[in-house]
């Protein structure tokens, strides 16, 4: 088992592409991910242990979101947790690529772990709302299943254009070009994607402890999360459209 200067230089090696990546994931969670699989790696860890890692972060947090009445501290605690369940869910991944240990089990598990999260971050704020905001009305209980309904639908719209467009490579010959979701790398789609990022997103619990500015963010960002899947839905149809008719 080599250093750990070593095996961070290895994990640079297996990195994934850039493209279609925000700036917080590129320069925050994944370095930050790189780390974790490092440590990982030389705890002898399989990937698919850290990934049962993040979830556990991830969805401590998110059972105290539930059943802890809101308070600045504990949106750092809960925004702290989310975040490192967050970088341990690309060290996965990257420990899977060093290793050769990843599989279609693994695979698997990653996204059992990620829609459960998506389903249970806006579950976690729709009851903190009920048991312990001052709503101005109850039409702000609406707001986190719409959430829930763009995050849900944008993840699993992602996941069946990829496997579909796999499928018709497939199906059509290796010399099948089928047209890339995100093909572009520049800083501007970087910076745009910004606020679509889940990183980016866990920021607003760090409001928690203001009722008022944290339902204002999380309505922004529930806003802007609805813009992006409809630009997302438009994009992969007409993707999958080309694979149809080409």
């Amino acid at each position: 088992m080599g250093s750990t200067g070593t095996v961070l230089r290895e994990l640079r090696g297996a990195q994934k592409s850039a493209k279609g990546v925000s700036l917080y994931s590129r320069y925050v969670n994944r370095p930050a991910g790189r780390m974790l699989a490092a440590g990982a790696y030389r705890a002898d860890m399989t990937p698919n242990q850290v990934t049962l890692t993040s979830a556990l972060f991830t969805y401590g947090a998110l059972a105290a979101v539930a059943l802890v009445e809101p308070s600045w501290t504990l949106g750092v605690l809960v925004w702290a947790a989310l975040a490192v369940g967050f970088a341990f869910d690309s060290a996965d991944g990257q420990l899977a690529r060093l290793t050769g240990r990843g599989g279609p089990d693994g695979e698997w598990l990653d996204h059992v772990v990620d829609c459960g999260k998506l389903l249970l971050v806006h579950t976690a704020v729709l009851i903190s709302f009920y048991r312990f905001g001052e709503l101005p009305s109850q039409a702000w209980l609406l707001l986190p299943l719409g959430f829930q309904l763009a995050a849900v639908v944008t993840f699993c719209a992602g996941l069946l254009r990829e496997q579909l467009g796999k499928a018709a490579a497939s199906a059509r010959g290796p010399s099948w070009a089928v047209p890339a979701s995100a093909s572009n790398v520049s800083r501007v789609r970087a910076v745009a994607l910004l606020p679509a990022d889940y990183g980016v997103f866990c920021l607003v619990f760090l409001l928690l402890g203001a009722p008022g500015a944290f339902r204002a963010g999380y309505a922004v960002l529930a806003v802007v999360h609805t813009l992006f899947l409809v630009a997302f839905l438009a994009k992969w149809f007409r993707e999958l459209k080309v694979l149809r008719t080409g």
